[in-house]
């Protein structure tokens, strides 16, 4: 058997392309991209992926994989999978804002601890809510749903020259802002506690300047975090549930799967 050199490269191109997409997508992905899973796992895995997928895709476009045009094709590729991972990313970075937020108000911002995700130094409440964050989010199987989605996008939008065009990324950019809005959201309440809670000691250390204001209220201050985390763990979870939600719809609007 001989087989062409522009044969050759056409069948390379098939599997390299989605391969481009699927791995790029392991790069951010929420747990999976964590610094403490091997990068040889996710290559394989994007590997088994997309050889399993591979027979019940389209027709991939007539580009020469080694040109110009194959270049476009090849960075519109991860583009798409570095996005449907990205937006789940950002789900999570709402509940590392609203950890943050909360351990600098109950004064326990200097209590930190290294990310494995990202590897710098974020306080232990932050890490507590990413935590929960993985664990509803491997239980839910939102790594499932993402890849699932992700060889669906192979039919609704196929491998081609053009994929993301200027308004998909400005609405990537746009949805951004949840980070901030959902992580003051879910860390208001927790705020609003603590910051009527330090009022007090400040109007007390005004009537009473002789109390040690720092002995007493800054234990005190703790104590009632902890419990505030405590009792509002469950719908904390509810609503990163809901965030989830809104993160897999709107990945899979930005896909065109409907």
């Amino acid at each position: 058997m001989s087989f062409r050199e522009d044969e050759l490269i056409a069948f390379l191109a098939s599997f390299v392309w989605p391969f481009m997409r699927v791995s790029s997508m392991f790069i951010t992905i929420p747990v999976l991209s964590n610094k403490n899973v091997p990068a040889r796992l996710r290559v394989v895995l994007s590997m088994l992926i997309t050889f399993v997928i591979w027979p019940v895709l389209p027709e991939m476009p007539a580009v020469e994989l080694f040109s110009a045009d194959g270049l476009l094709v090849t960075i519109q590729q991860v583009v798409i999978g570095i996005s449907a991972g990205f937006i789940l990313q950002m789900v999570f970075s709402i509940m590392l804002f609203a950890g943050q937020a909360i351990a600098y108000g109950m004064g326990l911002g200097f209590a930190s601890m290294v990310d494995p995700a990202t590897g710098i130094q974020t306080p232990v409440i932050a890490q507590l809510f990413v935590l929960a964050s993985s664990l509803l989010f491997l239980a839910v199987d939102g790594h499932l749903l993402l890849i699932e989605m992700l060889a669906q996008s192979f039919k609704t939008l196929p491998v081609a020259e053009v994929g993301f065009d200027q308004a998909d990324l400005w609405r990537i950019i746009a949805w951004s802002s949840q980070i901030f809005a959902g992580g003051l959201l879910l860390a208001l309440p927790i705020l609003s506690a603590l910051l009527f809670v330090n009022i007090s000691f400040g109007i007390a250390s005004k009537a009473a300047p002789q109390l040690q204001l720092f002995g007493v209220g800054f234990p005190i201050t703790i104590l009632l975090g902890m419990v505030l985390i405590w009792i509002g763990l469950a719908s904390l979870l509810e609503s990163l549930a809901g965030l989830l939600h809104e993160g897999l719809m709107f990945i899979s609007d930005l896909l065109r799967i409907r």
